[in-house]
């Protein structure tokens, strides 16, 4: 039976530096981050491209999951609404994998001080502290596990995670 991680939160919550951790954590790992499957400048976000960006993450799992080489799929992505986690797990095989449904949280001061830092750095635009803090509250009501993160190490997060 495979274990396969999805995990969820906002924008700069930590979920692609936690599942990198994650992924060092588990034997026979793979992970995926689901914006390497839509990474293109300009972000063109229409219906077109939603379809083919859920395409391209539900086609990779499902590799991932047949392959006999993974006992571990550790994937990661926004899903801020219930029907894009649903929507994915429809589209998957996992009648041999434990399915594991986190969403990653914090506070808003705690995902202020890493977007400032982000921008500071140059990997992200101002923008993205008034829409990651749009998203954040929607979280709560997932049919997820919740992990804080607020002033957790991400080795401590991972070890949360490793006990759902």
């Amino acid at each position: 039976m495979k274990n396969l991680y999805i995990i969820g939160g906002t924008m700069g919550v930590g979920k692609t530096s936690v599942c990198r951790r994650l992924k060092q954590n588990l034997s026979n790992c793979v992970f995926l981050d689901g914006d390497n499957c839509w990474e293109t400048s300009p972000l063109i976000n229409t219906d077109e491209t939603r379809a083919m960006v859920l395409d391209n993450i539900c086609y990779l799992l499902n590799n991932f999951i047949k392959c006999s080489a993974y006992e571990n799929v550790v994937f990661c992505w926004v899903m801020h609404e219930q029907k894009i986690i649903d929507e994915i797990l429809n589209r998957l095989d996992t009648s041999n994998c434990k399915v594991k449904l986190i969403s990653l949280m914090c506070n808003e001061s705690a995902l202020t001080a890493r977007l400032r830092s982000e921008i500071i750095n140059d990997i992200r635009t101002k923008d993205i502290i008034s829409r990651s803090l749009e998203r954040l509250p929607l979280y709560a009501s997932l049919d997820t596990v919740k992990i804080d993160n607020s002033n957790k190490s991400i080795d401590s997060v991972v070890e949360e995670i490793l006990k759902v």
